[in-house]
């Protein structure tokens, strides 16, 4: 469950170390800890808001997990992040939810659910000490950073499976299994922005709120820039669902006009079979009727000639006007 408990001074990483450690170094004034953990268990939450005083209601929103994307500041010494994270697995989006507690000289993230290691992050802000001694804040920006940029292949690959179900909408070539990834992709879409659309607040707030030392003036910027992606990944977002609103639409109407044409022609057909069936229906009454033609030699070849006309005349009309 504790995935990384690293101690960085000056910019550098120092050996590793646990969590007992961290009483000993959490006043250190040139040092910052970084403890990650996964999925923790009630007593090692309990143990961590110990240890860096962290706030009742937050940690037990950490714990708990299932929150909405949002920033909250407990207090003068305890900024709390929730991000909702997203990965995909085998053609389906899995979400998951990550949250930081970031102090002076400390930052805590919990990991729940669907999410990639943190692994790459680490490495990023340790190949740029110059940044690293920015202390808790200059990471807060790299994970969130990374959250946001980790939407972008889902999109593309969501943009490219839309794309390809629309060009077999127009073909005709769809089926109730393509029907159903369209509706699993609307369902994916609003999941993905319920986690997006909160982060344009979530970076706004970090950007522009100066009542916070959690957050350098000078890492401000680099907030900037998450927030431009937020905001593209949310018209992006807009723009996908839009056109799957339409190819659901197109869908629809192609399936209507398919069942239309198939009426139709069912429709020409028993139209087609009326006539034959009319007129043999009377020559097929069980009593003698009085119908000149049947004492004449002709009779029958002229009965049955009648009837190929005017169902040829009938096929030729129906044809014409595109109901067979």
């Amino acid at each position: 469950m504790i995935v990384n408990c690293t101690v960085y001074a000056d910019g550098c990483k120092l050996p590793n170390m646990t969590l007992e450690d961290v009483p000993a170094l959490r006043d250190r004034l040139d040092a910052f800890i970084w403890v990650g953990l996964r999925e923790p268990d009630e007593d090692l939450m309990a143990r961590v808001r110990e240890l860096f005083d962290l706030h009742e209601l937050a940690a037990e929103d950490a714990h708990h997990a299932h929150q909405r994307p949002k920033v909250e500041l407990y207090g003068n010494n305890c900024l709390f992040v929730a991000l909702r994270t997203a990965q995909l697995r085998e053609g389906k989006v899995d979400f998951g939810e990550t949250h930081l507690f970031v102090g002076p000289r400390y930052l805590v993230t919990v990991r729940h659910g669907a999410s990639l290691p943190y692994a790459s992050v680490r490495a990023r802000c340790e190949s740029n000490p110059r940044l690293l001694r920015k202390g808790p804040g200059f990471v807060l920006y790299a994970i969130l950073d990374f959250v946001v940029d980790n939407y972008f292949p889902i999109l593309n690959s969501v943009e490219d499976a839309v794309e390809e179900l629309e060009e077999r909408f127009f073909k005709g070539d769809f089926d109730r299994g393509d029907l159903g990834r369209l509706y699993q992709f609307k369902r994916d879409l609003v999941e993905l922005r319920r986690a997006a659309a909160p982060l344009v607040e979530v970076c706004n707030y970090l950007v522009t709120d100066v009542f916070t030392d959690h957050v350098p003036d000078d890492i401000r910027p680099y907030f900037r820039d998450v927030y431009d992606h937020a905001l593209r990944i949310n018209e992006a977002l807009d723009a996908i669902r839009e056109t799957l609103a339409l190819a659901l639409q197109i869908s629809l109407s192609l399936g209507a006009a398919r069942q239309n044409e198939a009426t139709k022609r069912l429709a020409g057909w028993g139209a087609l079979l009326a006539i034959p069936t009319m007129v043999f229906s009377i020559y097929g009454m069980n009593f003698k009727g009085w119908f000149p033609e049947l004492e004449w030699t002709y009779g029958y070849p002229a009965v049955m000639g009648s009837v190929t006309v005017i169902c040829l005349l009938l096929y030729r009309k129906l044809k014409k006007t595109g109901w067979l």
